[in-house]
């Protein structure tokens, strides 16, 4: 345990990829397994805990310091880990660590009734830093700026692999990965990949730039709708037993089947021996695609009734095939992937599963005119479900990860508004010490008279050094405190003007606003301006088109 909390630790500090990777291989080269492979699921994820969470680690530090001081602790720290590390108290210099195995496997097997006292011991037994590693683990939050295929690509150094490897044997293999890491040191075979639907590593888009119209030939490249979904790999294969299997897999590798039940039943119904596509989960009634906030009524359940699968009907709409019958196309140009696809979607006959249209268009500017204006186009799609544009070089196989020159998204402009400063509370992590989550608000009229109402919360588009202004101007003009949020002065005669650019407005019942904003984030600091000339309510609202 002491090793990876020093691994934790430095990660946490280190602000490059490369220095990331190279901290992880030195831990992966130097530490024996088990160890190595439970520190590898830890960073992928692949660790939970039916027994640990948030709200036993408070109570145990309740038990131990001061409600009061925590709590103040806690709101200036913004980190529940770090917090309960730096606050437990202090006893004899720690001699006898516990493994990490030993603690992974102890909170696999201890009784929600035994496992505070388990903690509690661990706690008393770890320096700071071993505090503080061991609650990132038990409650599942990291936060260290290491990504799953970040932490596979430092295992597959060790090998001398491409990341690609990895991840095709992965979803085959549990903690502590013992054969994975025999494969990479030399001593054991290449790990079969005995899942019959397994995740492949998808192919990303770099952004499109000013530049790149002078340099690409719009005649190398095929132009299809940015859906504002998410994205979802669909995949099929046959078990030993002969069984059919059904997956759905986000574009991180995460099993997201159980959400989606319609949809996974769908697939296994019309088996079409192995096979996987890439495409985009979508609610589409009477051929209109709707909003993402409609989709969103499907997300993150815990529970997926009849009449929610009713009301919002899953829709997968592809735009690649990866394998057909087992015969992996990846390395075909996109045009004869294009072709298999379209025969693909016609046998397989699903109402809920179609083909992503392609654009048609013969210049840059023909393009940008589409793009302006899809609903003329014919995309049959709320204005925002679309989230723009995207180009595929013609020739262009499918290659894992974000190639160079192939794929490019070409997103619309974001929506503008000026909004209020109304409410501040800190970030996490590094942010801890910053007040950098920013609530804001627009104008509408109210009982007496023009009164600001709460529409979306920031925390990201400004720099380090504006990071810095806006802290000191919360601290400096803070009217009211909440627990953890401050109240910032605003009204007609005074305040702070933020520009918000977003990509999207939905309807919503959950706001007092009765609106809610995609990707909201600060893109200017208005210093100069007057908050009676914020926008309205009014005016936002016109910007949702049903």
């Amino acid at each position: 345990m002491k090793d990876f909390a020093r691994l934790l630790d430095r990660l946490s500090f280190e602000p490059s990829r490369n220095g990331k990777l190279r901290l992880m291989l030195d831990y992966f080269r130097s530490t024996a397994d088990p160890e190595r492979g439970f520190a590898l699921a830890a960073l992928t994820g692949n660790l939970t805990f039916a027994n640990a969470k948030p709200a036993m680690v408070r109570a145990l530090v309740a038990e131990r310091t001061d409600a009061t001081l925590f709590g103040l602790c806690y709101d200036y720290v913004g980190d529940l880990s770090e917090t309960a590390a730096l606050i437990w108290p202090r006893g004899p210099d720690p001699d006898d660590p516990p493994l990490l195995s030993t603690v992974i496997a102890t909170l696999g097997t201890t009784g929600k009734l035994a496992l505070p006292r388990q903690i509690a011991a661990w706690l008393d037994a770890l320096d700071e830093i071993g505090r503080w590693a061991l609650l990132k683990l038990i409650t599942g939050s990291l936060r260290i700026g290491v990504s799953a295929r970040l932490a596979k690509t430092a295992v597959a150094s060790l090998g001398n692999v491409e990341a690609d490897e990895v991840e095709e044997v992965w979803h085959g293999m549990a903690p502590p990965y013992g054969p994975l890491f025999d494969w990479l040191a030399g001593g054991g075979p290449r790990p079969a990949a005995t899942d019959p639907a397994p995740f492949r590593t998808p192919m990303l888009a770099h952004a499109m730039e000013e530049r790149d119209f002078a340099t690409l030939d719009p005649a190398a490249f095929s132009a299809e709708w940015k859906w504002d979904g998410i994205r979802v790999q669909a995949v099929t294969g046959v078990d030993a037993s002969g069984q059919v299997v059904a997956r759905l897999f986000s574009r991180t590798g995460e099993d997201v089947s159980g959400a989606f039940p319609d949809l996974a039943e769908a697939l296994v119904t019309r088996a079409f021996g192995s096979a996987a596509v890439d495409g985009e989960l979508l609610v589409v009634r009477e051929g209109h695609v709707e909003s993402f906030g409609t989709l969103q009524q499907r997300l993150n359940r815990k529970a997926v009734t009849a009449k929610l699968i009713a009301d919002y009907p899953i829709h997968l709409r592809v735009y690649d095939l990866l394998f057909d019958h087992g015969e992996d196309l990846r390395a075909l140009p996109f045009v004869d992937r294009r072709q298999r696809l379209e025969a693909f979607v016609a046998g397989v006959g699903l109402d809920n599963i179609d083909l992503s249209p392609l654009v048609p268009f013969t210049s840059w500017d023909d393009l940008a005119a589409i793009r302006h204006d899809p609903a003329a186009a014919g995309a049959g799609a709320a204005a925002d479900a679309i989230e723009g544009l995207m180009l595929k070089r013609r020739d262009s196989p499918y290659l894992p990860g974000r190639p160079k020159g192939l794929w490019f998204k070409w997103k619309r402009e974001p929506f503008n508004i000026d909004a209020v400063l109304m409410y501040a509370q800190r970030g996490h992590g590094k942010r801890s010490s910053f007040y950098s989550d920013y609530t804001f608000g627009v104008w509408r009229d109210g009982a007496s008279g023009p009164e600001l109402v709460p529409v979306g919360k920031a925390y990201s588009g400004f720099t380090d050094q504006e990071l810095t202004k806006l802290d000191r101007y919360v601290r400096n003009n803070t009217t009211g405190r909440f627990g953890p949020v401050r109240e910032v002065a605003h009204g007609m005669d005074g305040g702070l003007v933020l520009e918000i650019a977003f990509e999207g407005l939905n309807r919503s019942t959950r706001h007092k606003s009765g609106v809610a904003m995609r990707f909201p984030r600060v893109n200017r600091i208005r210093w100069d301006k007057p908050t009676a000339e914020a926008d309205t309510l009014d005016g936002l609202e016109k910007l949702i088109r049903e």
